[in-house]
């Protein structure tokens, strides 16, 4: 599967975990990594967005600069409790075709507990690409299995962040680029690259 591929996940990994990014406000930030998880005032009740590409964190909290998603962390998790989240998911957007029925994709998207979105990767001047990467969303049982068995790490990147945009504010394109994450794509199941409707 190319670098290029219209539907893959990239991600910094290890053989056991995946590294995925959340923005917030300090307030959520801050005890999150003091704790190395989620606790209060986190809110297990609402649904959570855990992006891997670290370009697309980038662009959705504008360097780090948008409010309430000043703090970006980085989220170290078990590649296991990955698989189980890309397993007991739903596609948040109905294709003809693709799927058996309108009805059954709905009732399926009410009843799933994590949600996934491919949207435009992002270049470093935050430029859509042509290619997709994945958000995926995590509500109920999924929130729970995430914040109390699949975090293994959490660090803040909000310096890092900062430090790229300033070197392309300064025309430094290679220097932003040198302090990039190394993202890989990552390999998953056929059954679950099929159920994700990669390639």
């Amino acid at each position: 599967m190319a670098s290029n591929t219209y539907r893959a996940i990239r991600a910094r990994q290890t053989p056991t975990t995946i590294t995925v990014y959340q923005a917030y406000s300090t307030e959520i930030a801050k005890p999150a990594i003091k704790a190395q998880t989620f606790v209060p005032p986190f809110s297990r009740e609402r649904m959570t967005w855990i992006k891997p590409s670290f370009l697309w964190m980038a662009y959705r909290s504008g360097w780090a600069t948008k409010t309430r998603q000043e703090r970006v962390l980085a989220i170290e998790i078990t590649r296991e409790g990955l698989e189980w989240a890309l397993r007991h998911s739903c596609l948040s957007h109905y294709t003809p075709g693709e799927e058996k029925t309108l009805e059954e994709w709905q009732k399926k998207l009410r009843t799933s507990p994590v949600r996934i979105q491919w949207d435009p990767e992002r270049d470093l001047s935050l430029q859509s690409l042509e290619y997709r990467s994945i958000q995926i969303g995590l509500s109920g049982e999924a929130v729970g299995r995430y914040i109390d068995e699949w975090i293994v790490s959490i660090t803040d990147v909000t310096a890092i962040m900062r430090q790229i945009d300033g070197y392309i504010k300064n025309g430094d394109v290679n220097a932003a680029r040198d302090c990039l994450p190394e993202e890989t794509l990552c390999v998953l199941p056929e059954e679950l690259q099929k159920h994700l409707k990669m390639g």
